[in-house]
């Protein structure tokens, strides 16, 4: 009986120590792959690149996600991962000049910056302090998510701004929930790879940062 409580306690200590782990390896990549993808966005922007249009988006995204999939358990995952979040830099460039060109653009991209900080701060704060488990929102969030790459290609496609703004919206939310539901699965061991635990989280706080910048410059424009 001894013997098995004391197994049961060091099994419990080693997964606890496995879990800090993957959550300092997480954050420490996080930081590295932002700072990076900041730096390539900086330079699309001061080179005014041009943006490489939705379809070289997707395919260079799906790709390098993939690949980045394909090697995260290999030293290879590290390479890829920032060739991931290099090339999202420079989608992000032009995106962000094109808010920076609009009257009072600088406030438009410094607030959406902020409030993206904010948000995956607080979330991240109190899924790390409650240690909740937000595991039942997986299946929610995965419609959510299809529904909203649906209604989006069709606004694009459809030229509709009305529809383009509520998928904004929507992915707010999604994105908010994303980072709950990640910063949980990597605390209660569902995600053990800091590769793909950092590639989840880079690109919820990137489409919530480019939702933000929507949504802010469409209150902030004239029409």
């Amino acid at each position: 009986m001894k013997t098995s409580m004391s197994s049961s306690a060091t099994y419990s200590q080693s997964s606890a120590i496995e879990t800090n782990k993957v959550l300092r390896n997480t954050y420490a990549l996080l930081s590295l792959t932002l700072l990076f993808s900041a730096i390539v966005a900086g330079g699309s922007l001061l080179l005014q690149l041009p943006h490489p249009g939705i379809i070289i988006s997707l395919v260079g995204f799906l790709g390098l996600f993939f690949l980045t999939a394909k090697l995260s358990n290999s030293i290879w995952g590290l390479p890829s991962v920032f060739a991931l979040t290099g090339f999202m830099g420079y989608t992000l460039g032009p995106i962000v000049g094109h808010y920076l060109s609009m009257p009072g653009g600088g406030a438009i991209v410094m607030n959406a910056m902020g409030m993206t900080g904010i948000i995956f701060l607080a979330l991240s704060a109190y899924v790390l302090t409650t240690k909740k488990n937000f595991s039942f929102m997986g299946g929610f969030l995965m419609v959510g998510m299809i529904l909203g790459i649906v209604a989006g290609l069709a606004a694009f496609f459809f030229q509709i701004p009305a529809l383009s703004l509520a998928v904004s919206a929507m992915f707010v939310l999604l994105m908010s929930g994303f980072i709950l539901y990640e910063t949980s699965n990597i605390l209660h061991g569902g995600e053990i790879n800091y590769i793909m635990a950092t590639v989840s989280l880079y690109l919820s706080i990137y489409n919530l940062f480019t939702s933000l910048l929507h949504l802010l410059g469409f209150l902030g424009s004239d029409e």
